[in-house]
């Protein structure tokens, strides 16, 4: 049975196209840096688009044991290394673990620490070598097979660190990461867990590349969210981790608590692939706010999916529109993604990230390449530029192919 304990973020670790680690990341969100760049990982010549949001400067032999590396795929060394990362931001590193978790002793306290991870694609590049070692008439390692799985994402970082608690896996394609983060929420809250590293991780691959090319939806340049001119998504990287904790116990503990998670709310469309509802956007929404025991005037902030589709951008604006009613006219929506690219299944947990900070630090991240208003997007969308702004409640919005909708609801951590 859910009840009252309340559940705040105490790490946070990034892997993205505009920085690594959180510091770089929010620094280059705020500074409104674009991450989006010529794709170098495979040959683009005979594709339409040739950008997109790869993570170039990441070096796996800085996060995972060597002889580890060859056993993981690139979407388990991004889901890796951003949870190391977080992992040491929340003061639980390796080294110390889980000494400074004042859990209760005896058998069973070392199960009270779990992790969920979402992905879309999971070990889709393994999937990519296999092919070409088939077409190339090669001999298939062990290593490749050990990397298909996508479970062994989150197993791999429970042998790493010894989470002994429960361990899942999400696959609910680009809200993904907010699904993992909603379960974690729930498992502390239910007293099933004490922390919960949650997040989301997925690889830039030619499957997903060429897809979403061939369905033409990708922009050629860049990514222009609510613009009129918009002409579609750029398809990105990376990793988001948070490590989520039972307040008491990161009180009693001196850990950093970023914000405060008060609720989350799930729906599916049930209605079409990729084709977005307004209905189940407002229904995933309108659950939200009420598990957080919220109302519409006391929402501060919205991190919009925003991918920068004709299709969704419009669908989003026309959800939050019936959601907020006039109260939309005052209300910043800004899409990271802009920045970012999007990296499926990671996009709502870096984005929870974005939305933790901003909390923090009374600061919402701009939509970029933002030039041309356009009449059915007539949202705040904080164009271009970084804004001031008090920000005690945000809700991060996340919509997936298959119909598949979260919200999630973060506060400002007050004691």
């Amino acid at each position: 049975m859910l009840n009252n304990h309340r559940v705040v973020i105490t790490g946070l670790g990034v892997i993205s196209s505009i920085g690594i680690g959180w510091e770089e990341f929010w620094d280059n969100l705020l500074k409104g840096k674009s991450g989006i760049s010529p794709v170098t990982s495979f040959d683009t010549t005979n594709h339409i688009t040739h950008n997109g949001g790869e993570v170039k400067n990441f070096k796996p032999e800085e996060f995972i044991p060597e002889e580890k590396i060859k056993l993981l795929n690139r979407s388990s060394q991004l889901a890796f290394a951003a949870a190391k990362l977080a992992i040491e931001d929340a003061y639980l590193s390796q080294e110390n673990y889980p000494s400074p978790l004042p859990l209760p002793q005896g058998e069973g306290a070392r199960g009270r620490v779990g992790i969920c991870i979402g992905t879309t694609t999971g070990s889709i590049q393994a999937i990519e070598h296999i092919n070409d070692r088939i077409i190339s008439n090669k001999e298939i390692g062990k290593e490749l097979i050990s990397q298909l799985p996508p479970h062994t994402t989150p197993s791999t970082i429970a042998r790493e660190f010894d989470l002994n608690g429960p361990n899942f896996m999400f696959s609910t394609a680009c809200a993904a990461g907010n699904y993992a983060i909603g379960y974690g929420f729930d498992l502390i809250r239910s007293k099933r867990a004490d922390v919960i590293i949650a997040g989301g991780s997925d690889p830039f691959s030619r499957i997903s590349f060429t897809g979403f090319n061939q369905f033409s939806v990708s922009a050629p340049e860049k990514c222009q969210p609510f613009d009129k001119n918009r002409k579609g998504m750029m398809v990105a990287e990376g990793a988001g981790i948070l490590v989520l904790e039972l307040l008491e116990i990161a009180i009693r503990r001196n850990a950093p608590i970023y914000a405060e998670i008060s609720g989350y709310g799930l729906s599916c469309d049930a209605e079409h692939m990729t084709q977005p509802s307004v209905d189940g956007i407002s229904e995933c929404m309108i659950k939200a706010m009420r598990e957080a025991k919220i109302e519409t005037e006391d929402v501060d902030y919205i991190c919009a999916h925003g991918t920068g589709t004709t299709s969704n951008d419009k669908t989003e604006c026309a959800a939050i529109k019936e959601v907020f009613g006039p109260l939309y006219k005052k209300m910043p929506v800004s899409s990271i993604k802009s920045m970012l690219g999007h990296p499926m299944g990671a996009a709502s947990a870096l984005e929870a990230i974005a939305c933790a900070l901003a909390v923090k630090n009374d600061i919402i991240p701009p939509t970029i390449n933002y030039e041309t208003p356009d009449p059915e997007c007539d949202i705040d969308c904080v164009p271009n530029k970084s804004r001031q702004h008090p920000v005690n409640i945000a809700l991060n919005n996340s919509y997936a192919f298959g119909g598949n909708n979260a919200c999630l609801v973060v506060k400002k951590f007050i004691e």
